[in-house]
């Protein structure tokens, strides 16, 4: 099993791999709270969406570290799920049985597009600037969500976000976790992040901030009112409307999962010559998990970018990816114990992961004027937008032009142009 996942090569070991797949289940567990609560507002079981979630994340990061050797967690997405919910079933009006059956159908494009290799293409001729913009701005889009489920940062209506209280229980809760993870960090304590989180959980539930779960062990709820729903409603996709969701669910996932392995790659030390090794497997496990969800009954699923919190702890290699997956075998039967796992303990872990990711700032050539602007606006843009396909978008647009304007046409990939003309039309039609 070590040379299958290649721990020489990529200096791991069995602990530091189990460690790393422990601590990244724990920054994503979440999704199998709260992925329900927002598909059962669109009309679905929310049972069987508990059950299709944990389901569809094992099938997916079992895909990804088997095939890819990669070490990232699949799950549901948590924008797409939103956008599925309450622009698609509740805005538009379509039934979400219709609405499953588009991600189904965007699945299998995916799935297409990975194994003519369109998508690796893609990915591997993206200037190496915008890559690290990519992976920068992910860290701060990381850092921002972290702040945001700690309460450190709040909404505000005169300001738009303003620091939160900072003596309420949660948010101290969150500080203590955060300072408890950075002091065994700058130690040299291994897994620093996972411990912390530990300890922050102990001591939440010893203070009464985290409620004692009712039970440990739970049953698996039935997954028989979404499974299998797609194949029924296969001739309603071609309305208009239907087809513009079909297309979004691609245009979003996809550059999604494309920010995640690049992000993850580079914080991984995995990128080589500007290209990531086993791309093509790695984008066709994320778009066979995405098949695999819809079929048993969730919105589409991508690479997680909470998958950095395991790198931090010195994940490398795929079997990371086989310990995510077997944490949401095990948490199926322990449902009720999740509720310990509140959004201010994960919070210190995306906070200083976005940090180290940040770091790839460093990277980029700030000499270049051509290079500044779209590394700037991408880095800006996805904490801003709260997107990450968002922020790659607009960084995609002003590149070329920004080539263009200096009379380097010819240093830009054609592919390059063509997103950059595609992206332009999406942002018009949406």
């Amino acid at each position: 099993m070590k040379n299958f996942f290649q721990f020489a090569e990529r200096n791991t070991n069995y602990k530091q791999e189990t460690l790393a797949g422990i601590t990244t289940f724990l920054s994503m567990a979440y999704i199998l709270v709260v992925n329900p609560l927002i598909l059962s507002q669109a009309g679905m079981d929310k049972g069987a969406v508990f059950t299709a979630t944990a389901l569809s994340a094992i099938i997916g990061s079992l895909l990804i570290g088997l095939l890819a050797n990669f070490p990232i967690g699949i799950a549901p997405s948590m924008g797409l799920n939103s956008f599925f919910t309450f622009t698609v079933s509740i805005g538009m009006g379509v039934k979400w049985e219709v609405a499953l059956t588009g991600v189904f159908i965007a699945g299998v494009l995916f799935v297409i597009l990975s194994l003519l290799k369109i998508r690796e293409k893609i990915i591997n001729v993206i200037p190496q600037d915008l890559k690290h913009a990519i992976a920068a701005g992910i860290g701060f889009f990381v850092a921002f969500i972290g702040l945001k489920n700690a309460g450190i940062i709040v909404g505000s209506e005169a300001t738009f976000v303003s620091i939160g209280n900072l003596t309420s229980g949660p948010v101290l809760l969150a500080l203590f976790g955060f300072i408890i993870s950075v002091i065994m960090m700058v130690r040299g304590i291994s897994g620093g992040i996972f411990y912390g989180m530990v300890i922050a959980t102990i001591v939440g539930v010893f203070t009464g901030l985290i409620e004692k779960p009712a039970a440990i062990v739970g049953s698996v709820p039935d997954i028989s009112p979404t499974f299998g729903v797609v194949f029924n409603h296969l001739g309603d996709i071609f309305s208009p409307d239907v087809l513009a969701v079909i297309f979004t669910f691609l245009f979003v996932a996809f550059f999604d999962t494309a920010g995640a392995l690049i992000a993850v790659a580079s914080q991984a030390g995995l990128m080589k010559d500007n290209k990531i090794p086993n791309a093509g497997r790695a984008l066709l496990a994320d778009a066979g998990s995405a098949v695999a969800g819809a079929v048993l009954g969730t919105s589409t699923t991508a690479s997680f970018v909470e998958s950095s919190a395991g790198i931090a702890v010195g994940g490398r290699t795929g079997f990371t990816s086989v310990i995510i997956a077997a944490c949401f075998s095990v948490a199926m039967l322990f449902s009720p114990i999740l509720s310990v796992i509140t959004p201010e303990v994960t919070a210190p872990a995306l906070i200083i992961v976005g940090a180290l990711m940040a770091t790839e700032i460093s990277k980029i050539n700030w000499s270049n004027l051509a290079v500044i602007i779209p590394s700037f606006v991408t880095i800006i843009m996805m904490p801003l937008t709260f997107s990450v396909a968002t922020g790659i978008a607009l960084g995609f647009i002003l590149y070329p032009l920004m080539m263009l304007g200096m009379g380097k046409v010819r240093e830009v990939h054609p592919i390059m142009y063509v997103l950059g003309f595609l992206f332009v039309g999406y942002f018009i039609y949406v």
